[in-house]
């Protein structure tokens, strides 16, 4: 990772930011805030949503340490450092694990040594890299990661950064195709189940410099194809394992996601 100081534009608002001002975090400026304003405006349930999907995160990686002997994680547009990080849920269940962060936004490079805090026993590291550019992650990855044993592909709310759809599922195929047998995918994005939140995001991507794409529950489902699905299925994130039905199911969120294991 280069010592150079990374550029960071603050002229425009940008998505890791402004979704990290929805989860209370601090790393944001007042671009992000008065356009993460907006779309509370326009779509309150934004906050819900955001801290929602955070949580499936949290449920999706105790599970597969917990429940599925998961040891190694590679987390793609990790985004801005907050709670609940995945080494960190991940090391607490097995202080052994293995976490790759990739990220290309000069914010999270300048955050990455946050990032480095690994278990003693465990490793975290970070690349600088594009999920556009799978086999350079895989690459990467390999001095760290054993691609002979399974591995946790996180792919948490980045597909929708990719704008054609059939680019964004070969990205997936090519990312899980270098992973063995017993590999997941763990996935998230925001669907266009809601009239505000399409209008938010037509908001947000008139402004950004890099869109963010809403697509429908069975779109985000493609890119689950060809893996054994987990119950109970792609979701919303809301409603994937939820810690207690003691007062029924959680209120659904317009983000879904769902976990599959590689035959």
């Amino acid at each position: 990772m280069s010592e150079a100081e990374p550029r960071i534009d603050t002229s425009v608002p940008q998505s890791a930011r402004i979704w990290n001002y929805f989860l209370g975090g601090r790393d944001n400026y007042e671009v992000d805030r008065a356009a993460g304003d907006e779309v509370i405006k326009m779509f309150p349930g934004i906050v819900d949503g955001a801290r929602g999907a955070r949580y499936f995160l949290a449920r999706a990686v105790r599970h597969l340490a917990e429940e599925e002997g998961v040891r190694q994680f590679l987390d793609i547009g990790t985004g801005l450092p907050n709670v609940d990080n995945t080494h960190q849920i991940a090391q607490s269940v097995a202080p052994t694990s293995r976490v790759v962060y990739v990220d290309n936004d000069p914010l999270v490079l300048a955050h990455a040594r946050a990032l480095l805090s690994s278990s003693p026993e465990g490793v975290t590291d970070y690349i600088d890299a594009d999920l556009r550019e799978p086999e350079v992650i895989i690459e990467a990855v390999r001095p760290v990661l054993d691609l002979g044993q399974p591995v946790a592909l996180m792919l948490m709310g980045i597909l929708g950064h990719i704008e054609d759809y059939e680019e964004a599922r070969s990205i997936v195929r090519r990312l899980v195709a270098a992973l063995p047998s017993g590999s997941f995918l763990v996935h998230y994005d925001s669907t266009s189940t809601s009239e505000e939140y399409v209008a938010a995001a037509d908001f947000y991507n008139a402004r950004a410099t890099v869109p963010y794409i809403l697509r429908s529950p069975e779109q985000l489902g493609g890119f689950l194809e060809g893996l054994r699905v987990l119950e109970p299925g792609v979701v919303s994130c809301s409603r994937w394992r939820p810690d207690t039905l003691a007062l029924g199911l959680p209120a659904e969120i317009h983000q879904y996601g769902g976990v599959g294991r590689k035959p």
